[in-house]
């Protein structure tokens, strides 16, 4: 049950340094996902909790001088700029949709910190016009066995007690689902869109990439939490030499990222 606020703050010391690493970890598969859309020249989207993703950009320059992306967040600080876009502060789970229509309404690493996922796509899937289209695309937590090599099988445990109490407890308290990603498709599928399509990004972390330093960023957000579940102060900074350490032989199982995306029926017409 949600105890405190939204898991991830944009104004938390690392949340640039957080962003930073989600984007060079998921931006180029997200791009991918979309780049083959029709209808986009002139286009308007919809980017929701966009944070510091690169995604908007590519969409602005996508969608030509007469389209637009819309870009909201609840602290929008870290949305980049660019000429077409349009930077909304905003709550998804507490404001109406932002008035359309979208050709295209994404959301990324969002629904899963959300009290009721299913809700909100709901919500977002109503919004599109025919021939829309909405992607949603979250992380499911992987809990079980996620070291792929450790300096010792006691370093595995770890991170592995690490991850753990990460998901269950500290994002739990926050209302994050760890399983919600898997829940996706069927919900595209129950709010009425077509040809809901779904493919699974798992990428491998080792020490000092990106996605091994999310790690370090959550441990250090979240410290006095660990602290508080009985993990001890030394047990912390292994965890952060073995994941900032290229040499320290680490490398753990990204999270699968889920990303789902589904069609509201119909033709795209002018600039929707």
């Amino acid at each position: 049950m949600r105890t405190t606020a939204y898991a991830f703050d944009n104004d938390a010391v690392d949340a640039l340094r957080q962003h930073a690493c989600l984007a060079a970890v998921l931006d180029s598969f997200s791009i991918d996902r979309i780049a083959g859309l029709d209808g986009m020249e002139g286009a308007r989207c919809l980017e929701v909790g966009a944070g510091g993703s690169a995604v908007p950009v590519w969409l602005a320059d996508r969608v030509g001088r007469d389209g637009e992306v819309v870009a909201t967040d609840i602290k929008p600080r870290h949305v980049p700029a660019h000429s077409r876009i349009t930077v909304l502060t905003h709550d998804i789970t507490a404001e109406p949709v932002p008035t359309g229509p979208f050709r295209l309404i994404r959301a990324r690493l969002l629904l899963m910190h959300l009290l009721y996922p299913e809700r909100v796509l709901r919500r977002l899937a109503a919004a599109l016009p025919p021939g829309g289209t909405l992607v949603v695309e979250d992380w499911y937590l992987w809990l079980d066995d996620p070291v792929l090599t450790a300096p010792s099988s006691r370093d595995a445990r770890l991170i592995a007690r690490f991850r753990r109490l990460l998901a269950e407890d500290v994002l739990a308290r926050s209302g994050t689902d760890p399983y919600w990603a898997s829940r996706i498709h069927a919900t595209m599928r129950s709010a009425g869109l077509t040809d809901v399509d779904t493919q699974i990004f798992t990428p491998v972390w080792p020490a000092g990439s990106p996605g091994a330093l999310l790690d370090t960023i959550s441990l250090a957000q979240f410290r006095e939490r660990f602290l508080g579940l009985g993990m001890t102060a030394a047990e912390l900074e292994r965890i952060r030499q073995l994941a900032t350490d290229p040499l320290s032989g680490l490398v753990l199982r990204g999270h699968p990222l889920f990303s789902t995306m589904g069609h509201k029926t119909g033709l795209v017409g002018g600039s929707s």
